[in-house]
C-alpha cells in the first residue's frame, strides 16, 4: 500500500473523492430515467392533497389501557 495513502494528510482527499462520486452517483440514479421522474414529481403535491380528494378521512386513534405487562396495544 503506498505510503502517502496510510498518512492523514493522504486519506482525506481520498475519501473526499469517494463521497463525492458517490454523491453524484446517487444524484444521477434519482433523476434518470422516466418513471422514477414522473413517481417522484407526483409526489412532492402530497402535503397539499385535500381529504376529499382521497375520499378517507384521517383516523383517529384513541389511547387503550396498558395490559398487565404495561405495554398499550
Amino acid at each position: 500500500m503506498p505510503e502517502w495513502l496510510t498518512t492523514m494528510e493522504g486519506s482525506k482527499p481520498v475519501a473526499l473523492l469517494i463521497f463525492f462520486i458517490t454523491f453524484i452517483a446517487i444524484v444521477l440514479y434519482i433523476f434518470t430515467g422516466k418513471k422514477r421522474k414522473q413517481r417522484l414529481e407526483s409526489y412532492k403535491y402530497i402535503p397539499f392533497a385535500d381529504e376529499e380528494e382521497t375520499g378517507t378521512k384521517p383516523e383517529v386513534r384513541e389511547t387503550s389501557e396498558p395490559d398487565e405487562k404495561g405495554k398499550s396495544s
